[in-house]
């Protein structure tokens, strides 16, 4: 297959699709290797596609699922506490799409999470504390954003609902 038609196909594969793919898979897919791969996607985002990189695989960043609400959270919480305040947002059926923290010198720093399950939530917790990086929120004294996403606005206002009972729901300012 032609690079220009591999490419086109890779991107409505991504746009159309419900979750990451992951470079391995595409390169399944398409019968190329993944570093093949790792170069289409060079340069769609040439092309200005809004083409991330996720633990998960690529993704096309921005699109809001049909049908799906959307909400930014300021949170706070310690380590220790950061499982449950990742299943109490997946528990309410929504989905932890990223890790938003304002830093004094580089500015807004965003990672896409893409958590949407107890499993996901257990996943992510042990890579955090298996390998010697510390946590984002880390650089901010754990004050944090996460951008969520639901079925309903219902399921929205329970999280909120819920991380302000557990305390780890702050103001703008990042008050409890």
């Amino acid at each position: 297959m032609e690079g220009s038609l591999r490419r086109q196909k890779i991107l409505e594969m991504l746009e159309q699709g419900e979750a990451p793919v992951s470079g391995a898979a595409l390169a399944g897919i398409f019968g190329v290797s993944r570093q093949v791969i790792v170069q289409d996607i060079a340069l769609l985002r040439a092309t200005d596609k809004n083409i991330l990189s996720t633990n998960k695989g690529y993704v096309v960043y921005g699109k809001k699922k049909p049908g799906r609400c959307r909400r930014i959270l300021p949170v706070k919480h310690t380590d220790e506490q950061m499982q449950d305040e990742l299943y109490t947002i997946v528990d309410a059926g929504a989905e932890v799409l990223d890790v938003v923290v304002e830093h004094d010198v580089y500015g807004q720093i965003a990672v896409d999470l893409m958590i949407s399950s107890r499993r996901d939530v257990d996943e992510f917790i042990h890579k955090i504390f298996a390998n010697p990086a510390k946590p984002l929120k880390e650089l901010t004294g754990d004050a944090h954003y996460h951008t969520i996403e639901a079925g309903s606005e219902a399921a929205l206002d329970e999280v909120e609902k819920n991380l302000k009972e557990k305390g780890y729901l702050i103001d703008f300012e990042g008050r409890m």
